[in-house]
């Protein structure tokens, strides 16, 4: 099978345009690739087949990539998938990229303190390191990290034109680290000028300007930006601390003919923060760290061939993830001397994916990639691994209802192969109404960190997960009325967490008197999510989600079996109310989101209270240019924090402009 994926010579031919790029990523830091999610049909564009403009009163069905890795149509699908646009990022304003995510039920967060410490995001009860994230098909997995969880800390909502969003399990498709859900982010093809600046409370500014050219033949587009904010909460026994961040954007299509183009995407991030509100490395714990810089660069370079029922796409992907903190130990004379530690990730990655329309109204998608990895630190020399993979899924889309199904094999240079099947179905009882039931495997791999650190354990294996999803969904005929109801069972075994070795005799302890990770863990997440939107009149618009999660450790014997996961609350519910006045076309609008208690730790012995979050909204349109807004965040200045020990922000005031031409 290696042999055999290694062969993917349609890769060869793209690698050459990422090659000077490759060259400098090696010295600059990136971050991680996949095929390129479906981004939103430009005005002058013409849509893909499966997106064909409906009756003028009615939205179009928007088409998402994430359930069979092929463009399929929401309506479609058997699995739960959320799309949101530039809309609905612009609707909800800020550079916080968690505050859009609260739009999508089953989605939670935690954050050391506020905008650009470390936060992570759990789906449905997962653990941050089984939710995949890319951006632009570049897979985000940081491989030198303790779980290898994307940090929404060093993200901003700006330069992103479109969020896809798969509540599940779909390894079969993604690969590593899909068991919780999958994010797929998409940068847009801007035409023109898009600028924004806000300011507001807690010092915190936020500039953007992103410029393009956009034709049928061909698209080119850059994005810029910065945000600081110099006041936010650590450490409660810290201080305050401060966070600021450039990043840099950058997106090109070239048609070369009517059916084959050429598109190439770039990204580089370099955050600093201080205030110790983010978590340090194992090798690391105990020393006063004071400061972190993260520096991200990730690029992918693909060819896309379109013709009929025939699909092509080949890509090349590099990714760096660099961490350097600021760390301040004794000399050998007693004095305070200042270290610069750092953590270096890195991947590449080939990919092939397509897929092919049959007779009697089947289909085929398929797949197949290599990934190299890299990971070294202060503490450790270069360690390498490999993993390749291929996988196929087979469907009928027929009138009235969609079945699939599709299995991978994976075969990784450290622990083997592994094989994930999956299953799915979609079916439209009657005109709006319709059923969708899933099931899925998937699985993640440890990371470097976990397999060869100083505290690492090259024997782990892959986290697995068997996932159950079931639905229902209704539309009514004018796209004013959307109702939807999902439950969900999700088993969890092979959990990798760290154990410490003191007094142990496991023989994974022997020469690791500090600790070292295991697989330890076992686990079962049910759920139920509801969803409404209601849309009365063009001016008035009314959503509200609701999400129950029941996670916990079911590992048999353990000292924690029973109880909660730590950072899994039970309920959560968000309200959404936007209204267009008639002065002047003034947009009022309020969120609300109240999130249930839930335990800091496994052991179910620290508390973290009730949070609720009350932000309002406001927004003038100057012309067909311009547009004034501002916000109220944590009206009720609710200081319930998200982990123990760390301070929250408190209320704020913000105010922006947004200029297009």
């Amino acid at each position: 099978m290696t042999g055999m994926i290694r062969g993917i010579g349609a890769t060869g031919f793209v690698a050459s345009a990422l090659m000077a790029g490759t060259a400098i990523a090696q010295t600059v830091p990136p971050v991680t690739p996949t095929p390129t999610p479906v981004p939103a049909a430009a005005p002058d564009d013409y849509p893909p087949p499966e997106e064909a403009q409906a009756a003028p009163d009615i939205a179009p069905v928007p088409v998402t990539t994430l359930v069979t890795g092929g463009k399929l149509a929401l309506d479609k699908v058997g699995q739960t998938v959320t799309v949101l646009n530039t809309d609905d990022i612009e609707r909800i304003g800020g550079a916080d990229f968690t505050r859009v995510l609260a739009l999508i039920p089953g989605v939670t967060t935690t954050r050391d303190g506020a905008q650009g410490s470390a936060t992570q995001v759990h789906f449905r009860g997962a653990s941050p390191g089984d939710v995949l994230v890319m951006i632009d098909g570049v897979r985000m997995t940081d491989v030198a990290g303790q779980s290898g969880g994307f940090d929404f800390g060093t993200l901003t909502t700006a330069g992103i034109d479109r969020i896809d969003v798969l509540r599940g399990t779909n390894s079969v498709v993604w690969g590593s680290g899909a068991i919780g859900g999958v994010i797929a982010l998409t940068t847009p093809e801007t035409k023109g000028i898009l600028a924004s600046v806000e300011v507001g409370t807690h010092d915190n500014v936020a500039y953007n300007l992103g410029a393009g050219i956009r034709k049928d033949r061909y698209a080119l587009a850059f994005n810029v930006g910065y945000v600081a904010d110099d006041s936010y909460p650590g450490e409660r026994d810290d201080g305050p601390g401060g966070y600021h961040q450039w990043h840099l954007g950058a997106r090109g299509r070239y048609n070369l003919t009517d059916t084959l183009s050429v598109i190439a995407t770039a990204r580089y991030a370099d955050g600093k923060e201080s205030g110790k509100g983010f978590p340090t490395p194992l090798e690391l714990a105990g020393d006063p760290v004071s400061a972190l810089e993260t520096e991200q660069f990730s690029g992918r370079t693909a060819a896309h061939f379109e013709k009929g029922g025939v699909m092509l796409e080949a890509g090349y992907a590099v990714s760096t993830t660099r961490r350097v903190y600021l760390d301040t130990i004794s000399d050998v004379t007693g004095q305070p001397a200042t270290t610069n530690p750092t953590w270096l990730g890195r991947s590449e990655r080939a990919d092939l994916s397509g897929s092919i329309k049959l007779p009697a109204g089947f289909a085929a998608n398929f797949g197949a990639d290599d990934e190299w990895m890299s990971y070294s630190s202060s503490y450790n020399p270069v360690q390498r691994a490999r993993i390749d993979s291929a996988h196929a899924l087979f469907g009928w889309y027929g009138p009235v209802a969609t079945l699939t199904a599709g299995f991978r094999v994976d075969d990784h240079s450290q622990f083997g192969s592994h094989e994930s099947y999956s299953a799915n179905a979609s079916v439209k009882l009657v005109e709006g109404v319709r059923l969708r039931a899933s099931y899925a495997e998937g699985f993640k791999s440890p990371t470097l960190y976990q397999l060869y650190s100083r505290f690492g354990n090259s024997a782990l294996r892959p986290e697995t997960a068997n996932s159950y999803d079931g639905g229902i969904e209704y539309s009514g005929d004018d796209g004013r009325i959307k109702l939807a109801a999902t439950a969900y069972r999700r088993d969890s075994r092979n959990a990798m967490g760290f154990t410490g070795c003191t007094g142990s005799v496991l023989p994974t302890c022997v020469n690791r008197p500090d600790g070292t990770f295991l697989n330890v863990g076992v686990a079962r997440a049910d759920g139920v999510e509801l969803e409404a939107t209601l849309v009365p009149s063009a001016k008035l618009r009314l959503s509200a989600l609701y999400s129950y999660d029941n996670a916990r450790d079911r590992t048999p014997g353990g000292a924690t079996e029973g109880k909660q996961l730590a950072h899994s609350p039970h309920d959560a519910v968000t309200a959404t109310v936007d209204w267009t006045s008639p002065f002047k076309g003034v947009v009022l609008s309020a969120d609300v989101r109240v999130q249930s208690g839930s335990w800091d730790d496994a052991a179910n012995t620290v508390r973290l209270g009730t949070g609720e979050l009350t932000t309002l909204r406001a927004s003038l349109p100057f012309g067909r240019f311009v547009d004034f807004y501002g916000r109220i965040e944590n009206l009720f200045n609710d200081h319930t924090p998200t982990v123990a020990g760390y301070g929250t922000i408190g209320r704020g005031a913000f105010a922006g402009i947004r200029i297009r031409y």
